[in-house]
């Protein structure tokens, strides 16, 4: 029997066509899920991002209400004013980079005279030459540097100390910056010792152009012609002794030979050998060694400093500065000079006491490397690390100055150019000691290169900074003029000589001016002195002006406080104190400090 098959019923007919569902390109970002031949970039997932919440205001608890006496009935309507966006803070211009002013004893009648002079105390050393042991006075320790100041009527704002200087007033070596087994003469311009090696500094530092200094050999090695005279009953003497000649940073320790780290460049007197780092390598010709009468010529090249402060500042581009810049034109502005000093007082003499540089863990890993590690990503760190300076390293303590050199003469010949792109010496490569108060990146108008001599076992050395030079080179003597001027006062004729005479292989864009021509130290030393009046003087206007905006009564007495500070020389110590109190505390941040006579 056949069944019977009955049509499928038709469904329904929709009423609407649907519509495509609106894509929310936030949710769905329009991009397939999946990736694809086409799309291999797709999200394994979708991210949504979630909504913004109001931020809710913070209030405080019941309990702490309570505590502080506030009403604690709630109100029947919100306080409008707490949902408001909160205003932006309005941001304050940064401070200006001012010295510190430290509040300190006011100073007595004795400290309006110029500060004496180390007391000498003369002795025969075992080579039969007479020096002296200097004591009395204060020596730079760790951390700490230390310079001359006295009371002035003149300087009331800046608690009427100013920075001066000892006798002998002349270029020298610095009493406060030499070990303390050193012996000086009278005058300061030579010095040995009967111990090891011992550094002493000059008290005048280059920081840009071309200088030169003299150092003669009074005891050292001995000529191959002179025969050694017999040795006394001493296993420790060595006859004649050693000397080691060069520049030096501040941050070198005083304690070792020049050369012995990275902030100094030596020279031997055994072999007449160049030493860096404490590694000694071949410079002179043979048979050159640096012996007793020998007058060893020291020159040395720095960059200006506007192309200095653009290496440590990292701005600095071989292809763009391809001069040495050292006469550019004269700028609106200088960069500041920022000195935080204190004056104190040691045995009746009063110093200024400021925090030292100190040596950098940078510098030291360049001179003692470690072994680099086996992981990839740490070994080519330290590849970067321990690359060889340059002025665009990434460590700013090991960058270089480009058109920088140490030249060498012996008794006014040129024996060659030991060193050149010298470590920058400008903060941040020169960074302050891991102390409270010490402040980092502030130059203080007195790092540099100095002069440095160290000597050994007898070793003597006499130093010259001119203008009477024993052998100056002829670079050094077409700088003055005919009749004995500069010559700055002569056309600039002395700096076109200065071009003529130089080597065309090493010939820079010189400028014709003072800074690209050689001179002796003797004149770094009146340019210093000039330096230091004019800082003291931009300090104590600058002190007054923040005295005269934080404290506008005191212009109205400030004429009466100088007037009795004119006399102050003579005064007693109550009317000092009574001058300082009516003038009125200065402004800023002001420190007080203890000082306990030693």
């Amino acid at each position: 029997m056949a069944t019977e098959t009955y049509p499928r019923p038709r469904s329904a007919t929709p009423s609407a066509i649907p519509q495509k569902r609106p894509m929310n390109l936030d949710d769905e970002q329009h991009i397939p899920a999946i990736p694809s031949p086409l799309n291999p970039d797709a999200p394994t997932t979708r991210t949504r991002k979630a909504p913004a919440r109001e931020q809710r205001e913070k209030k405080e608890s019941l309990k702490k209400r309570e505590a502080k006496g506030v009403d604690t009935t709630r109100s029947s309507t919100p306080d409008t004013q707490t949902h408001t966006k909160k205003s932006k803070k309005v941001e304050k211009p940064p401070d200006v980079v001012r010295p510190v002013r430290y509040y300190t004893k006011p100073p007595s009648q004795s400290d309006f005279d110029a500060p004496r002079p180390p007391i000498f105390n003369p002795i025969l050393t075992k080579a039969n030459r007479e020096f002296s042991e200097c004591f009395e006075h204060i020596s730079n320790k760790k951390s700490f540097r230390y310079t001359n100041c006295i009371a002035d009527p003149g300087f009331p704002s800046s608690r009427w100390f100013r920075q001066t200087d000892a006798e002998p007033f002349q270029p020298r070596f610095s009493f406060q910056e030499a070990s303390s087994h050193i012996l000086f003469d009278s005058t300061g311009r030579s010095i040995t010792t009967e111990k090891g090696f011992r550094m002493a500094r000059a008290n005048v530092c280059a920081r840009e152009g071309r200088w030169y200094y003299e150092c003669k050999i009074l005891s050292g090695v001995k000529p191959p012609t002179q025969e050694i005279s017999p040795v006394p009953n001493d296993s420790t003497f060595t006859e004649g002794g050693h000397v080691r000649l060069g520049w030096s940073r501040r941050e070198a320790n005083l304690d070792t030979p020049v050369g012995f780290d990275a902030y100094s460049y030596g020279l031997r007197d055994v072999s007449g050998q160049k030493i860096h780092l404490s590694r000694p390598k071949d410079f002179a010709p043979a048979n050159e060694s640096l012996c007793e009468g020998d007058v060893i010529g020291l020159e040395l090249t720095l960059p200006s400093l506007a192309l200095h402060r653009k290496v440590v500042e990292g701005s600095y581009n071989k292809a763009v500065d391809v001069s040495d810049d050292l006469d550019p034109h004269p700028a609106a502005e200088a960069p500041d000079c920022v000195r935080d000093r204190v004056p104190i007082r040691y045995k009746g003499v009063v110093y200024f006491e400021q925090f030292e540089y100190s040596s950098s863990k940078d510098l030291e890993d360049h001179m003692n490397p470690a072994p680099s590690l086996s992981n990839a990503a740490v070994a080519a760190k330290d590849a970067a690390a321990t690359a060889p300076p340059n002025p665009n390293h990434p460590s700013v303590a090991i960058r270089t100055l480009p058109f920088s050199s140490i030249k060498i003469y012996k008794n006014g010949k040129l024996l060659g150019t030991p060193y050149t792109d010298l470590f920058a010496f400008l903060p941040p490569a020169s960074k302050a000691p891991a102390q409270q108060g010490a402040r980092d990146g502030l130059d203080d108008g007195m790092l540099g290169y100095f002069p440095a001599v160290s000597v050994f076992r007898g070793g003597a050395v006499e130093i010259n900074f001119g203008p009477d030079f024993w052998c100056p080179p002829s670079d050094l003597s077409t700088a003055k003029g005919d009749n004995g001027q500069d010559a700055d006062n002569n056309d600039m004729g002395g700096g076109a000589s200065n071009l003529a005479t130089r080597d065309p292989k090493t010939q820079r864009q010189h400028a014709h001016g003072k800074n690209s021509r050689l001179r002796g130290m003797g004149e770094r030393y009146i340019e210093q002195i000039a330096e230091d009046i004019v800082y003291d003087l931009i300090d104590e206007v600058d002190f007054w002006m923040l005295d005269l905006i934080e404290n506008p009564d005191a212009a109205e007495i400030d004429g009466a406080s100088t007037q009795k500070a004119q006399s102050a020389s003579t005064a007693t110590d109550m009317e000092i104190v009574e001058g300082i109190t009516q003038l009125g505390g200065g402004g800023g941040e002001i420190k007080e400090i203890v000082q306990e006579e030693e």
